[in-house]
Order: structure tokens, then C-alpha cells, then sequence
């Protein structure tokens, strides 16, 4: 029960909340319909130009998918994670030690993914996800001679090139494949090899959040996010695509990056510093992330926000030095990455994004980001845009004391939406965001931890619902 109020002043701020917290509830609800609608008239316009000349190139507006009502083998997994988390999650984060909460929601991350993976089935949801003709898995024997293999790696980008990549292999710099020609080699070969290392990996990224959370802002607000990075629509595609993997990894540097800048464990208190490795650490996979996908440079937005955020300097030295660790070692192989990526730019113009209308995509993906990241993060979202003038504000070293736990995660989501919008506008893409965006998703996610605890349960239904809609609905392309 809420206290009763002992004197006139708590009494009259009682009086005054009540309209307030109404008015920001109804902002929520607002800001989640226009994010329904945004999805509608991304597939209502979409299912039009696309009937008209089949230029979006997508069968299911905007996503890369096809409409195929099914139900699978995890199907009653789906559902019965699904009730779990929505009706014992919140207070289970509560009240779990800090290392169990970080188990069990990676744990309940994999579990809700799996599920979702295997409505498809297992040869179709993931033993065969990564050996189709686009997939890195077609070309695990070209790289038995490594060496030759990256020094002409970039003589096989273009479409008319002699042997040119298929469309993923050419589409990231070469850490992508090598992931898989990796696994092959110690014997982890195949396809369902593959999903498995993709699911699993990917799936950490929820824990990644949390600890980068509770380094920026506080335990409790971490603990908030904790059921909300379960059931993120986004495990759709983490279940089905390489990108699940590259998220993670891009969470983890952030991660490890948040705790050398704060040099405590969390909680918001002192301890004994975390080591410089952590730093190091940190550098080497934001190095591992910009070789995974070109377009993961752009998490450098995010890594500023948590250097803002923590008022700290000190990593930097180590995260370059991790990061360059990685470039050069890369370009000695023989691998130009800027050489890769221009070819990437016109390759990609050779491909289907040559004829995708940029007027259409510039706000469809963004319809994208509503479906992978849910109704929950939209309000979430909308409450991080209403905090974040404040907080910056007091992000400044005149302004006297640094924003409160809410204010700081506020600044770590605009960092991520901000990401988000540079490579929208880019142009380089156009469609299949869903996947593609996933590493900035798992930030937008966090925003739902500054949702009211008392329709937290409500919103994580409405997640839930989303996602096992979108999964028995839908078979995705990736």
C-alpha cells in the first residue's frame, strides 16, 4: 500500500502526481499507437509500390519476410516462456543476487530465443539458417588457404568479379566468416553448428546490457531492464541471422568499456578499480566489432556516450590501442578494410538496393525498429526524449551535479536512437534493418526500464505478444 501522506507539503505533491503520472501514461499509450500506425502505413504503402513494379524487393512490407501462419515444435516453449517472464519476471529480478539475475536472463534470453528459433523447426529455424546461397557457410572451403584467401578477399566483392562472394560474405569485412571457418576448424561445422554458436553468443547480449546499466546508472534501474531484454521481439532474428552475434559483441565492448570508465563494480559503490584489461579488453572488440560489419563503426556513438556519462577519459589510450591491435593485424593479413567498404558501397548499388526506392526505406526501416524493439520501447523511448535535454544539460562541468540514474540512461538511448538515424539516412539501409540494427536494439530495449513499475507487466505482454505474432505469422528471410 503507498503511504499515507504526514504533512501538508507530501500531502499536496500526492494530490499533484496523480494528473501527472495519468498525462505520462497517456504519452506512453500515444507514443506506442503512433508506432502501431507507422507499421501499418509501412505495410499498407509498401504492399502498394511493391505490387506496382516489385521494387522494395521484400515480400512482407517492411519486413524481409512472408506471410506463412504456422505453429512448430516451439511453439508451447514460446508461450510458456512467454507467461513466465511476464507474470514472475519483474519481481524475480528484484530480488536475485546480481551475478544469478545476470545467468538467468541470459539463460531466459536463450530460452525465449530458442523457442522462437524452433517454431520453424529445427532444419528450417536453424540447422539450415546460415547455409543458404547468401550465407558465409557456402564458402568455408575458400578459406582453407587463409592467408591468399583475405589477401583477395576484396577482389571478390563486386557482382561481375571472378567468383564474387555471395551477398553476406561480400557484405562484411572478413571477421565474419572467419567466425565460421573458426568453428569449422576445431570441428563445430555445419549449419546447425552455426545457429547454435549464434543463439548462444547472441544471446549474452542481454546480460552485456545489464552490466553496462547498472556501471552507468544504478542497480535498481538495471534490474528494471532485466525482464525486458528476455522477451525482446528482436530475438525473431537473433535466432536467424549472424547479426545476433555481431550484437553481441558490440554489447560486450560497451559493456566492459562502461565498467573501466566507472572503475567500480556497479551499485554505485567504491570498490577496488577494475582492471586496466577491462579497457584493453574493451578496445579489442570494438576492433572485432568494425571487422564484423562495416556498418557497426557507428557503435563509436554509444562509447562516447558511456566516456560522457562517466565523466572518464582514462580507457581511451587502451581502447585504441585494442582496437588498432585489431586493424593491424587485419590489414598485415592483406584485408584494406576502407578498400572493402568502397567496394561494399558499389556492390551494394549492384544488388537490389540499387532499384529500392530511398523514399520509402527512409522511414520504413524505422517501422523496422518499432517490430524488433516493441510497443514497450516506444514509450520507453518517448520518455528517454523527454529526459534527455535535462540530462545533457547537467552533463556539463558547470552544471553542478551529473543527472540522476534515469537522466544518465536517457543519454546512453538518444546515443543509440542517434546511431540508428545516421545509418538510416545513409542510405545504405535500405531494408532488412530488422536484423541489421540489432546490435542499437538491445539499447533502444533498455529504455523500457524507465516505464512505471505498476503497468510493467502489461507492457511485457504486449512484447511478448508481439514477438510470437511476428514469429507464427511471418517466415523471416534471415
Amino acid at each position: 500500500m503507498t503511504p499515507r501522506p504526514t504533512s501538508e507539503a507530501p500531502a499536496a505533491a500526492a494530490r499533484h502526481a496523480g494528473p501527472e503520472v495519468r498525462a505520462a501514461r497517456r504519452a506512453d499509450l500515444l507514443a506506442a499507437a503512433a508506432g502501431l500506425l507507422l507499421v501499418v502505413a509501412a505495410a499498407a504503402i509498401g504492399t502498394v509500390i511493391e505490387r506496382a513494379n516489385g521494387s522494395l524487393h521484400v515480400n512482407w512490407p517492411p519486413l524481409y519476410a512472408s506471410w506463412f501462419p504456422h505453429v512448430g515444435p516451439g511453439t508451447p516453449a514460446a508461450l510458456t516462456v512467454a507467461v513466465l517472464v511476464v507474470g514472475y519476471g519483474p519481481p524475480l529480478a528484484a530480488r536475485l543476487p546480481w551475478r544469478g539475475l545476470l545467468l538467468t536472463c541470459w539463460a531466459a534470453a536463450m530460452a525465449w530465443t530458442w523457442s522462437l528459433a524452433l517454431i520453424d523447426g529445427w532444419q528450417t529455424g536453424i540447422a539450415r539458417r546460415l547455409t543458404t546461397e547468401y550465407e558465409y557457410l557456402t564458402v568455408i572451403r575458400r578459406f582453407d588457404d587463409l592467408g591468399p584467401a583475405l589477401r583477395g578477399f576484396t577482389g571478390h566483392i563486386l557482382n561481375n568479379a571472378p567468383d564474387h562472394w555471395p551477398a553476406h560474405v561480400a557484405g562484411h569485412p572478413p571477421a565474419a566468416v572467419l567466425t565460421f571457418v573458426g568453428l569449422d576448424r576445431i570441428g563445430l561445422d555445419g549449419g546447425a553448428w552455426a545457429g547454435v554458436w549464434c543463439i548462444t553468443v547472441g544471446t549474452s547480449a542481454a546480460a552485456a546490457v545489464l552490466v553496462a546499466l547498472r556501471a552507468l546508472t544504478d542497480e535498481p534501474l538495471a534490474r528494471r531492464a532485466a525482464p525486458f531484454l528476455v522477451l525482446a521481439p528482436a530475438a525473431v532474428w537473433v535466432g536467424t541471422s549472424a547479426d545476433g552475434y555481431f550484437a553481441a559483441v558490440a554489447a560486450w565492448c560497451l559493456a566492459l568499456l562502461a565498467l573501466a570508465a566507472t572503475r567500480r563494480t556497479g551499485g554505485g559503490r567504491r570498490s577496488a578499480p577494475v582492471p586496466a584489461a577491462a579497457a584493453l579488453a574493451s578496445g579489442l572488440l570494438l576492433g572485432l566489432t568494425c571487422y564484423l560489419s562495416y556498418g557497426l563503426t557507428l557503435i563509436v556513438l554509444p562509447a562516447a556516450a558511456v566516456l560522457l556519462l562517466a565523466r572518464n577519459a582514462r580507457p581511451v589510450p587502451l581502447l585504441v590501442a585494442g582496437a588498432a591491435t585489431v586493424a593491424v593485424a587485419f590489414t598485415l593479413a592483406g584485408f584494406d578494410w576502407w578498400e572493402g567498404y568502397r567496394l561494399l558501397v558499389e556492390r551494394y548499388y549492384q544488388g537490389a538496393a540499387g532499384v529500392r526506392p530511398y523514399a520509402y526505406w527512409v522511414w520504413g526501416n524505422l517501422a523496422c525498429a518499432v517490430l524488433i524493439t516493441g510497443p514497450a520501447t516506444v514509450a520507453g523511448v518517448r520518455r528517454a526524449l523527454a529526459a534527455a535535454p535535462a540530462a545533457l544539460r547537467r552533463l556539463r562541468p558547470s552544471a553542478g551535479p551529473p543527472p540522476g540514474p534515469a537522466g544518465r540512461l536517457a543519454v546512453l538511448v538518444l546515443a543509440a536512437l542517434l546511431a540508428v538515424l545516421i545509418a538510416d539516412l545513409s542510405g545504405m539501409s535500405k531494408a532488412e534493418t530488422e536484423r541489421i540494427w540489432l546490435p542499437f536494439a538491445w539499447w533502444l530495449l533498455a529504455a523500457c526500464a524507465l516505464l512505471p513499475g505498476a503497468h510493467r507487466r502489461p507492457w511485457l505482454a504486449a512484447q511478448a505478444v508481439l514477438a510470437l505474432l511476428l514469429n507464427h505469422l511471418l517466415y523471416t528471410g534471415w
